[in-house]
């Protein structure tokens, strides 16, 4: 029997934006159970890539393929869901924390797990949250609860934004240590977009290299943060 296609791929895939390749010519494959890191400079093209793999953005040329089906193919929206994507930035909505975790449930109007939740929320270092105001949080606690919303919507891959780079040391360090204890409880597939060597190291798998918009390098995380 073939090998089943792994949960995410891409091919050849290319944006181009006024005549500039914001990204060229990426093909990867993520297997399941990988945190694999898009890793470079500023610049290098990585969060444009990243929002090319769940449709925020889409392709001049090349595709994505979710387990081996083109994504061009499933509902724009079935794509985001199926790829969660937690930004560098919480963005929060008005309420609870508890208002802000079930958003993606309530507004499919699919049952709450309130369990799950709460579950979810103990993993997180947020246990006993629910009924916070949002608007109250620290910027670790929003970050943590950005993370808790998308893993909510039970995503088949998680896209990582440098979910800690706009912290503090301390909270950076916090944020880190529970996102890293949430993907190995739930053997997440993850992409983490990161220019951080060190966090690279300490929660990928393997990745990939960008400069330009292209990959450098491809392999182990030796290989790629050098």
């Amino acid at each position: 029997m073939p090998d089943a296609p792994v949960p995410l791929a891409t091919r050849n895939l290319t944006r181009v934006v006024d005549g500039t390749a914001l990204v060229e010519d990426v093909s990867i494959e993520v297997a399941a159970g990988d945190v694999f890191v898009i890793f470079g400079p500023s610049g290098s093209g990585k969060s444009s890539l990243l929002r090319l793999l769940n449709r925020l953005d889409e392709p001049t040329e090349g595709t994505v393929l979710l387990d081996g089906t083109d994504y061009r193919t499933i509902p724009p929206q079935t794509v985001r869901k199926r790829v969660g994507l937690v930004p560098q930035q919480p963005a929060l909505t008005e309420g609870t924390v508890a208002d802000n975790v079930t958003w993606g449930p309530r507004l499919r109007d699919t049952p709450v797990d309130r369990d799950r939740m709460d579950e979810l929320l103990d993993r997180l270092g947020l246990a006993g949250f629910q009924e916070r105001d949002a608007d109250a949080l620290s910027g670790g606690e929003a970050q943590r609860v950005a993370i808790a919303r998308t893993l909510f919507n039970d995503p088949d891959i998680v896209l990582l934004d440098e979910p800690a780079s706009s912290l503090d040391a301390a909270a950076a360090e916090r944020v880190e240590s529970l996102l890293a204890d949430v993907m190995a409880a739930y053997s997440l597939t993850a992409v983490l977009v990161t220019h951080d060597a060190d966090r690279a190291r300490r929660l990928g798998t393997r990745g990939i290299r960008l400069e330009g918009g292209r990959v450098a390098h491809s392999g182990s995380i030796a290989d790629i943060v050098g």
